[in-house]
């Protein structure tokens, strides 16, 4: 009997708070999903500059998706931790000094494998360069990021388990922001910043 009521406390899916599960999981979603909108406005003001080199939005989704899947991978590490007690306050700040030399490792190691994919696609060599730096710069940020943002959720409160799902929305925006800016230092154009896109949309919403 007494197996089975711990069982059950342990359950998550026990108990009167289904309600209030629904309602805290479905707000935070919701809160991402807006969130996530600015990477569309992002590439909607640099899409002159986008139309011009294609072969860069073919790239996008791979990434974009490097740097979701390395963030979160980082993140599921650190909330492991947190949970077993591999990873607390006396050892935080070793634990993401070592973070940080896996993401410079996985950073060189991704920044190579982007760019055979890209030498064996023919794509030009400017391309190939933006294409290259800026999947080592969004890898590595996504690692950072993915290893501190747990911690930091922590410490102002909030579930850390929440920050696999925010590492997916911050690195989305991120990534195509990195993607953008790169592809523009390298192929020699203006970034359009996102006050500039977001002031576009909103004056092409009233003048609609």
């Amino acid at each position: 009997d007494i197996r089975r009521t711990q069982s059950r406390s342990d359950d998550p899916s026990a108990g009167d708070s289904s309600y209030g599960d629904v309602q805290e999981r479905a707000g935070w979603l919701v809160g991402l999903l807006v969130l996530q909108s600015m990477s569309s406005f992002i590439i909607a003001r640099n899409e002159s500059m986008l139309k011009r080199h294609a072969v860069i939005v073919q790239f996008l989704t791979m990434l974009v998706g490097a740097g979701g899947n390395a963030g979160n991978q980082a993140s599921v590490r650190v909330i492991r931790g947190l949970a077993i007690g591999t990873v607390h306050d006396g050892n935080a700040r070793t634990f993401l000094g070592k973070e940080l030399i896996m993401g410079i490792s996985l950073s060189c190691l991704l920044a190579v494998a982007g760019f055979i994919r890209a030498t064996v696609f023919n794509v030009p060599l400017l391309e190939t360069t933006a294409i290259t730096s800026s999947l080592f710069m969004i890898v590595f940020m996504s690692v950072a990021i993915g290893a501190t943002l747990p911690l930091a959720m922590k410490f102002v409160g909030i579930d850390p388990a929440h920050s696999s799902t925010t590492i997916q929305v911050i690195m989305d925006i991120l990534g195509v922001t990195i993607t953008v800016i790169s592809c523009r230092v390298v192929l020699g154009s203006q970034f359009e910043p996102l006050d500039a896109a977001l002031n576009s949309t909103l004056v092409a919403c009233v003048d609609g």
